[in-house]
């Protein structure tokens, strides 16, 4: 139940946090193009909290239904005007203003991005040199011959310095023609090219959760690394137990743990139960009881106790971190990148290519909320950028009640002289509405299927 009210509390945070700032680049970029702004509100629905203020006494909300926001502009079109106010309409005002502030929502969301990126960056990202884990026999890793200890070096040709490009990249690569060819470094320093072949099983390996598994191997990790720990997540069973960065789990209800991957099996498999924790902390044993916690993977129930490994091994872990001027290149980079890759999946999962499961509503965005605020403020921040970016693509989609269906209605406007008929574009906000519908509909049943299976 604690989870529930956390991950509920996270997602409204961050929901909130993402319609702010959309909405705040139609409301600045309107008021600069000399529009009249009546309402500033963040939630739909009846205002809970509101502040009237400036010159044009705009009311700035608070709303009861946290999912949303919106601005409203004065606009003729919903009634008569005080004659002070003529020319400061949103209808009144030329097309290009108008487009200008219809593109500023989604605008600022992607700079919203930068803007985390560039502070992750300066704050130093801890980073993963792409290895390879755990080989299961018989897989298409087996097959392409990948051995535990090959670093990927590239994915096609792309280099591929940490597991993020790596993973763009081999999912890229898979989706175009079912083969990923890698660039792997043996531990001796030898290079060589393999072409890992998943064939017609490519949009099948989408669906997530599924990739690692389907291709039988895991990234170098957990399998590998002691059973120290180097973080305790807040508000996770381990940290109502007492457990510190430093200890060192030897078992659990006598069951002896060596490596991290060990204690993940057995924590894993037994959510929600009191178990009996030994663990060794400057040297001494010591012995606590804990209530395993418990999240949702994949659709099933797996426990949780809140524990990072210390750590992965030297030569492959390092920290990201440039200077605030440097950082914000990488941050532009970083950005553009996901956007691209966003919106080539999207792409995809039109043509089939890629499994429309990946689709995701609230109750899953939630649970990533939740998850990434126990992380720590870099897992969160990195979060909300990619949750913003998928924000400002969705917002740019030619359908009526968006924002990139508004800037068409605009241009078409623009181009002919006079706007659309009212029947034209009420028929256009019924299949907006509709469409929405639909891939809500969608999003949640996904949700859903991954809770119940």
């Amino acid at each position: 139940m604690l989870d529930i009210v956390f991950y509920t509390v996270s997602f409204i945070v961050a929901i909130s946090v993402l319609v702010a700032v959309h909405e705040y680049g139609h409301y600045i970029v309107g008021r600069w193009a000399g529009m009249k702004v009546l309402r500033f509100s963040i939630g739909f629905g009846k205002p809970i909290l509101t502040r009237v203020a400036g010159r044009d006494r705009t009311e700035y909300c608070i709303s009861a239904i946290p999912l949303g926001g919106y601005v409203r502009f004065l606009d003729t079109r919903e009634g008569p005007i005080e004659a002070e106010d003529e020319g400061r309409a949103f209808n009144q005002r030329p097309v290009p203003a108008r487009i200008l502030v219809l593109l500023a929502g989604p605008a600022f969301n992607f700079l919203f991005a930068v803007v985390a990126y560039w502070a992750l960056f300066i704050y130093g990202v801890p980073t993963l040199i792409p290895a390879v884990g755990t080989v299961e026999p018989d897989s298409y890793a087996a097959e392409a011959g990948l051995v535990t200890g090959d670093r990927i070096v590239a994915v096609g040709d792309r280099q591929t310095g940490d597991w993020e490009a790596a993973l763009l990249a081999m999912l890229g690569e898979m989706v175009e023609d079912g083969r990923i060819p890698l660039t792997l470094e043996a531990e001796d320093g030898w290079q060589r090219d393999v072409i890992i072949d998943v064939g017609d099983d490519a949009a099948r390996l989408t669906e997530p959760g599924l990739l690692w598994d389907g291709l039988g191997f895991q990234p170098f990790g957990t399998a590998n690394i002691s059973s120290e720990v180097g973080r305790v997540l807040a508000g996770g069973a381990a940290a109502s137990a007492g457990l510190d960065r430093g200890d060192v789990i030897t078992a659990v209800d006598g069951k002896p743990v060596e490596t991290f991957l060990d204690l993940a099996s057995v924590v894993n498999a037994r959510p929600g139960e009191s178990v009996a924790l030994e663990y060794l902390r400057n040297g001494v044993l010591q012995r606590t009881d804990i209530t395993i916690g418990t999240a949702r993977v994949d659709g099933e129930t797996v426990g949780r106790i809140g524990v990072e490994p210390a750590t992965v091994s030297s030569d492959l872990r390092y920290t990201r971190q440039f200077g605030p001027l440097e950082s914000i290149g990488k941050a532009v980079d970083r950005t553009i990148s996901q956007t691209v890759f966003t919106l080539d999946m999207l792409a995809r999962m039109l043509t089939g290519d890629v499994s429309i499961k990946n689709i995701s509503g609230p109750i899953n965005i939630a649970q990533f909320a939740g998850e990434s605020v126990e992380r720590g403020l870099d897992y969160f921040l990195g979060f909300l950028a990619i949750v913003s970016i998928s924000l400002g693509i969705l917002n740019l989609l030619p359908i009526p009640v968006l924002d990139g269906g508004q800037i068409v209605y605009q241009t078409i406007e623009g181009l002919k002289g006079s706007p659309l008929s009212e029947r034209a574009q009420i028929i256009g906000q019924q299949v907006g509405i509709f469409a929405l519908l639909l891939l809500m509909s969608f999003a949640f049943y996904n949700d859903l299927a991954r809770i119940f299976g």
